[in-house]
């Protein structure tokens, strides 16, 4: 929703500016303009982008629309669960865990929490360190490490699509330079035309290069940054499951090391200690 919102205010300040300074609108709609500007730019991120970065970015875009489903409701859903999960290795011995992360999806503890379920990567993640934790060959040393290793590798391959739109934005200037280049060398060639159709010919020039510097800017620009900070927030469940997970393997009780991983959230979305514990109370209940 802020998406088109923010749109709706950069138009409404750029073009309802325009109109009130005395200019006509209709001066500015330009569709061959806007054809060498979006053809060129879609063309060079074609060529600039392998197969995987084209397909990512594409599986991004539909994610902006969406609004953030980091919320603090699913923190508490994860670290209940993570809770429930150190209570249980505590309390019954680490082999007890094992048909949990061996089939997280036909877990009862699992179960409980069905919005952390739908992220499979999530699931997957978590389970991958517990049952490394089942196994018993690796320290915390280790296994910090390599969770170290797969939460920088998911954030970089998360960052393609906002790196491949901030790209094509960065170009979109250079490509509304074409399209007024390419008007002027239009209205030399009609140079005998009379001096009022010459002077909309150049109107029509430099509408190209507003229309790149606009999109860049005010279009293509933001979604590389909303999916920037989209990436962000992802990787910090990852890290809240890395802390929890390392502090649990060097001898602290659970609710201590799920105090840990409380710590590394977003103060926007952090749950308070008591709410926390009030949010685990009743989850231990559900059946």
């Amino acid at each position: 929703m802020f998406v088109f919102l923010g749109y709706l205010v950069v138009m409404g300040s750029v073009f309802g500016g325009f109109a009130l300074a005395g200019g006509h609108l209709a001066a500015l709609f330009q569709p061959l303009e806007l054809l060498m500007i979006g053809g060129g730019a879609l063309g060079a991120f074609l060529v600039g982008n392998d197969t995987k970065s084209i397909k990512a970015t594409m599986k991004a875009l539909p994610q902006i629309l969406k609004g953030s489903k980091f919320s603090k409701a699913l923190y508490l859903d994860l670290l209940a669960l993570i809770f429930e999960v150190l209570a249980k290795v505590r309390k019954d011995g680490l082999m007890s865990i094992e048909a949990d992360v061996e089939a997280p999806e036909q877990s009862p503890l699992f179960q409980k929490y069905p919005r952390l379920l739908a992220d499979h990567h999530l699931v997957d993640f978590l389970c991958d360190y517990l049952r490394l934790m089942v196994t018993g060959n690796m320290d915390a040393f280790q296994i910090e490490n390599l969770m170290d290793n797969e939460i920088d590798t998911h954030h970089h391959e998360s960052l393609v699509p906002s790196h491949c739109i901030a790209r094509v934005g960065d170009g979109l200037p250079a490509f509304g330079i074409v399209a007024a280049v390419m008007g002027v060398v239009h209205t030399m060639e009609s140079v005998g035309a009379p001096p009022a159709e010459l002077g909309m010919m150049i109107a029509h020039a430099l509408v190209g290069t507003f229309l790149g510097i606009l999109l860049a800017y005010g279009f293509v620009g933001p979604l590389a940054t909303l999916l920037e900070q989209k990436t962000e927030e992802s990787s910090k469940m990852l890290q809240c499951i890395k802390v929890s997970l390392i502090a649990s393997l060097n001898g602290y009780a659970p609710a201590i090391a799920v105090e840990f991983g409380r710590k590394v959230l977003y103060s926007t979305e952090r749950p308070g200690f008591l709410e926390l514990e009030d949010y685990v109370k009743q989850a231990k209940n559900k059946s």
